[in-house]
This record gives C-alpha cells, sequence and structure tokens, in this order.
C-alpha cells in the first residue's frame, strides 16, 4: 500500500468500510462454533527441506496446501508465516492451528491460499552484523535447536533465504501466483518484526505484511546511547532482556554501533523504500495489551502515522502467548487474503 492516509486505530476502523465488514463476516465465522455440524475439507500439511544459498545448509519447511489444490490446476496466492525466537517451522501448525484456521475459512467461503512456514533459527530473519562461531555454536546449542547441522548455519542471511531461496522453491514446487501482489508474510514476535523488515526490505518481493506482538520497534531494545527509548517503555524490561538469551542473540545479529541498529529498523526501512519510490506493501500490526513489546508497537504506529502511512493498527486484550496468536492469527489470514486481487 502507497503512502499517504492515515494511521487507523481497532475502534476506528472496524465496519468503515465495505472491506473491513466483509473482512469481520469473514473471521467471526472462522471459530469452531460457527461451522457447527457442517464438514470441514481439509487441506495438507506437508514437510519438506530446500538447499539455502543464502545460509549454505539445507533448511526446513512447512507448507500448507489448500483443499482444492489436489484437485485443480488452478495456481494460488501464498501467505509466508514466520516464527518466534526460539522456535521453528512446525510452531504455526503444532500449536498456532494454522492449518484448521485456514481450513474453516475456506469452508465459510475465504479464499484458498497455500501457507508457507520456514525455519528461521533465532535468526531475527536478517543478515547478521558478524560471522558466526560455528564451532561455538555447535558447543552451545539450545536444547529446543534440534539439529546443529541446520541450526549453526555458517552464512546467516537469513533475509535473503526468505526473499530469495524459499520464494524461489515455493514458486518452483507449487502452483503459485507468483508476483508480488499475490505473496504476502506475516509472523509472531521475533517473525513480527521480521514480517515488517523484510516487506519493506523486499517491497518487490512481498505486497502485504502482518506483524503478531512484534518486536517492530526493535530501537527500543538497543544498547545505550542508539536511541532515547520511546515513551513508556521501561529500562528494567529493557535490561531483563538485554541479559538473557534473547538479548545475546539481539546482539549478535544487530550489533552495537548506531547505523547497525537504524539499517534494521522497520520505519527507517520504509524511509528507504519511499526514498527511491518502491511500492509500499499494505501492513497491519497487532498486540495484546498485556504484551511487553505494547509500547514498541505503539511507538511503531505512531511513527508511522508521522510519515502519513496507512496502517491498520489494533490492540486486543491478551499477552505474548500463543492463545493470542491462535485467536488473531485468523484476522491477519482473512486481511491478507483481502489485500490479493482476484484473477
Amino acid at each position: 500500500m502507497h503512502g499517504g492516509g492515515e494511521v487507523r486505530s481497532g475502534a476506528e476502523s472496524t465496519g468503515h468500510t465495505a472491506r473491513a465488514v466483509a473482512l469481520a463476516l469473514l473471521i467471526a465465522v472462522m471459530t469452531p462454533a460457527a461451522v457447527g455440524g457442517q464438514a470441514v475439507r481439509a487441506g495438507r500439511v506437508i514437510t519438506d527441506s530446500l538447499w539455502s544459498y543464502a545460509l549454505g545448509t539445507y533448511k526446513h519447511v512447512v507448507v500448507y496446501l489448500p483443499p482444492s489444490y489436489g484437485e485443480s490446476n488452478a495456481r494460488y496466492p501464498v501467505a509466508y508465516y514466520l516464527h518466534g525466537w526460539s522456535g521453528n517451522e512446525n510452531n504455526w501448525v503444532k500449536a498456532g492451528q494454522i492449518d484448521t484456521s485456514m481450513d474453516t475459512l475456506v469452508s465459510r467461503g475465504g479464499r484458498e491460499m497455500i501457507v508457507v512456514m520456514p525455519d528461521g533459527d533465532d535468526s531475527w530473519w536478517m543478515t547478521s552484523n558478524s560471522l558466526p562461531d560455528v564451532p561455538g555454536c555447535q558447543r552451545t546449542l539450545p536444547a529446543y535447536a534440534g539439529d546443529a547441522g541446520t541450526y549453526c548455519v555458517p552464512w546467516p542471511h537469513y533475509d535473503d533465504y526468505v526473499a530469495y531461496d524459499v520464494v524461489r522453491y515455493v514458486d518452483r514446487t507449487f502452483r503459485t501466483v507468483a508476483d508480488r501482489a499475490h505473496r504476502g508474510i506475516a509472523g509472531l514476535s521475533m517473525g513480527g518484526y521480521a514480517a515488517m523488515m523484510l516487506a519493506l526490505q523486499y517491497p518487490e518481493v512481498f505486497g502485504a505484511a502482518a506483524s503478531h506482538s512484534g518486536v517492530v520497534w526493535p530501537l527500543e531494545w538497543a544498547p545505550v546511547g542508539v536511541l532515547t527509548r520511546p515513551a513508556g517503555t521501561a529500562d528494567s524490561t529493557w535490561t531483563r532482556i538485554w541479559n538473557n538469551a534473547v538479548g545475546q542473540s539481539m546482539r549478535s545479529v544487530f550489533g552495537r554501533d548506531t547505523s547497525a541498529w537504524f539499517a534494521r529498523d522497520p520505519v527507517h526501512l520504509f524511509d528507504r523504500a519511499r526514498a527511491r519510490h518502491a511500492t509500499i506493501p499494505a501492513l497491519k500490526a497487532d498486540c495484546g495489551t498485556s504484551d511487553p513489546f505494547l509500547a514498541g508497537n505503539r511507538a511503531f504506529r505512531d511513527a508511522l502515522a508521522a510519515r502519513g502511512v496507512k496502517l491498520t493498527y489494533d490492540e486486543f486484550p491478551g499477552a505474548h502467548d500463543w492463545p493470542y496468536w491462535r485467536a488473531h492469527s485468523r484476522e491477519s489470514l482473512a486481511w491478507l487474503a483481502a489485500q490479493m486481487p482476484p484473477r
């Protein structure tokens, strides 16, 4: 979506346009109670692997194929869903039940999409500011990381991995509509940050991006001296995150200098995209009112508002957990589908 227009809060945006009404109706019927006794046709979930030139290793990917995929020669739009820190490619299906949400959406007349869930390790889905210590990584492999051969990558270019390696694998392997207008990206927490970062870094690849509880204002966690904390943030929270495993991963990826942090900030990526006259993706963000990243989401909202960017923004009761993401991923699926033009 191009710059211009206004930033809409949840209260302001609900019901103001025909598209918003249609989207709300689609979301409302996605609950199990609304399905009632009607049979819901199931899509298919498969796991595959691909070679990533950007990372120098094989990576796993989970793909949801819609119910009609095996029955026709049609081509489908694609939504990429990114996991959070300490997560993996299985999270969105096993914990988020995104396949069930898609099946129910389709059963009520929603648009069929392929949903792709790659493995991004603890990378923040970007090119690291420094080369990794692969032997050291292998010696200190986290219990949740799985295979050291795929987690401890020699070339940590995770942004190129998603935008080029994964997208090309998907377009080559499945019947997709292979253009930006029919390609969206979303994620939670670290993945919510990455959805915004990747869409604004590669606006020629992704036409829409949605963030759930995203770290969309990473400068909030930058070292002292990079930026004054946004209003509402707490230094005690910053210190807690900076000194734990999450903070360590941010240090290794973002680095410690001002230019490295600003180069990876979604707002500054927006400025760069607009300066080169790129087509700005449609943007959506939401956050729970009990989420530790709420202040950062509001800062992101306000920074885009100051630039005249149209952002669909909502806050809902909830915390930084799977009950929240399961509920609201239904909305992002419907929203992403609504951004994609018919064929």
